[in-house]
């Protein structure tokens, strides 16, 4: 076959997973940098500029075996767990109503799962199905409760694409998206969600790529190249495009991601129980050469350095004014504030807090914070307030997935010169939505794992100081009976 030939295929099995329309969609799915596809009629097109290009594919008997040995080791080794049916056999007879809700349980579970371990998610899960069954209740909630319910998942990003997306779904009137092309159109759905999606509940034949994926395939065919690079990529979703079983397309994708969760994973996979190991050019290799490890497979990238950043939290608590003539505690209420609906942690709630461009001391933080409050919520403790108690804390380091952030934690009583309704009523709320929570109310509220580990900081200080305080009331109460008697 000289370099200008083409092979062209109709009903092969790397072709018969694509529809036109998932053809079209996929069109960045290349095998090389020198291969492309074309659509000709019924009839799909490869064209070689390279004849070593085909070696990269698996051959029709390897394919065969593949897919044989994965559905057999996954249908006795499964994993129960609470998004997934036994097999699809169970929704042969499914109504179209079936079909949704549990493609909407697919969604629901694979956005869950991004960043996100399979123990952690299914807590999570169970409660978000039991208040939000179907897309259409999930249209209906606010995404504050969606937030709420999120919370402590991290990427709130997610959270919000849910919300966004069943609104825009129901709003349509068209049912769940079945295709992988239809359901690219709803906002947060990649090439990855919506393969999940289109083959698990509507037995759509596409691929899946994920994490996990991708480390079974580069140790089958001993991919070195950089996992990360948008050509290798491609190289993958080829891979699993030739792969995915046409009679059972969800349950293959689940059982190849299986293997990547549970036998093929990152440090110290169990070759030995794995059913395609016989296949897996890496382990070839490994044996023959023993400076070839499986797990050098796929190559590891060098993280991006994460950015460093401090911050200064200042949990503001404002007392009503007491009443001289009741002998009960004032009431209090916390101040809150909305970050933007762009960026990090979006439309989420946090307490007052301000990013520092470089390490401060205490008298620089506070002086900061003072000018953010006075000029955000007109607190000026020379004019509306008084300070009942401002303690640092204490610090502590909280991490995401690109920045290291370091956040001073303070708290500052304060008790207002007049009603807190009052003072309330009079804010211009300007630019910065912002609120007054009760204390009670704070505790259930959906905050973030950080904004809780600084309310949890100021509670143990507070229980720290009422506990020393009480101590010290008894001591003197005990000293003055021993003096009277």
């Amino acid at each position: 076959m000289n370099s200008n030939s083409s092979l062209v295929w109709s009903q092969k099995p790397l072709f018969l997973a694509w529809s036109s329309p998932e053809l079209k969609h996929y069109s960045p799915i290349a095998l090389t940098n020198s291969t492309l596809f074309e659509q000709k009629g019924s009839l799909f097109t490869l064209t070689m500029k390279n004849p070593e290009d085909i070696e990269d594919l698996f051959n029709d008997k390897e394919v065969k075996t593949i897919r044989t040995s994965l559905l057999q080791w996954y249908d006795r080794n499964q994993r129960e767990l609470p998004w997934r049916y036994e097999n699809e056999s169970e929704c042969e007879s499914e109504s179209d109503f079936d079909k949704e809700r549990r493609a909407y349980g697919v969604w629901v579970s694979e956005v869950m799962l991004q960043q996100t371990r399979v123990q952690t998610v299914i807590e999570y899960y169970n409660r978000w199905m039991k208040k939000w069954p179907t897309i259409h209740h999930l249209s209906e909630a606010s995404l504050e409760e969606v937030n709420e319910m999120w919370a402590g998942l991290g990427y709130y990003r997610r959270a919000r694409f849910l919300s966004e997306g069943a609104k825009m779904i129901v709003a349509e009137g068209g049912g769940f998206p079945g295709t992988v092309s239809a359901l690219r159109k709803v906002p947060g759905i990649g090439n990855y969600t919506a393969g999940a999606i289109a083959s698990i509940a509507f037995k759509e034949v596409v691929p899946v790529v994920d994490g996990n994926v991708i480390r079974v395939l580069s140790r089958q065919k001993a991919i070195s190249a950089n996992p990360k690079d948008s050509l290798t990529v491609k190289k993958f979703w080829a891979l699993a495009a030739q792969l995915v079983d046409p009679c059972r397309p969800g349950d293959f994708n689940q059982s190849l991601m299986e293997l990547g969760a549970v036998i093929c994973t990152p440090l110290n996979p169990d070759c030995t129980s794995c059913p395609v190991s016989a296949q897996c050019r890496a382990l070839s290799m490994s044996k023959h050469d023993n400076s070839v490890l499986v797990t050098d497979f796929p190559t590891k990238v060098v993280k991006t350095k994460q950015r460093h950043d401090i911050s200064s939290a200042c949990v503001v608590e404002i007392l009503e004014t007491k009443d001289e003539s009741e002998e009960k505690q004032p009431n209090s209420v916390f101040l809150l504030v909305k970050r933007p609906d762009e960026g990090l942690l979006a439309g989420l709630w946090e307490f007052p807090s301000i990013i520092l461009k470089e390490e401060a001391n205490l008298t620089a933080r506070r002086k900061a914070t003072d000018s953010f409050l006075k000029k955000s919520f007109n607190l000026d403790p020379k004019k509306n307030c008084s300070i009942v108690l401002r303690e640092d804390v204490g610090e502590f380091v909280h991490v995401f997935s690109h920045i290291r952030l370091r956040i001073h934690v303070e708290l500052l009583i304060l008790r207002l010169k007049g009603r807190t309704n009052d003072w309330f009523e009079k804010q211009d709320k300007g630019t910065i939505t912002w609120k007054c929570v009760e204390s009670n109310a704070l505790s259930s509220m959906g905050l973030t794992s950080g904004v809780r580990k600084v309310y949890t900081m100021v509670q143990k200080f507070k229980q720290k100081e009422l506990t020393t305080s009480s101590i010290s009331t008894r001591k003197r109460t005990n000293s003055k009976k021993q003096r009277c008697s």
